[in-house]
């Protein structure tokens, strides 16, 4: 049984109380996985053809507030 299989059995067994708060907790978990990855591709220049892109537009009045 790999890993994965014991975790999908140990949630599978959670109350619906546990099962919330593993929710609330996994959620967080994988946000924050986001913004890490979010900030290494920006500091390794992944994001700059974008900021580009956006500045240019805005530069130009092709933009509106939201």
């Amino acid at each position: 049984m790999t890993k994965l299989q014991r975790i999908v059995k140990e949630v599978e067994r959670l109350s619906a109380e546990e099962l919330a708060d593993f929710r609330t907790w996994f959620q967080s978990f994988d946000a924050n996985l986001w913004d890490q990855q979010l900030d290494r591709d920006a500091n390794a220049g992944k994001l700059d053809k974008l900021r580009d892109e956006a500045l240019a537009e805005h530069q130009a009045q092709r933009t509106r507030e939201i």
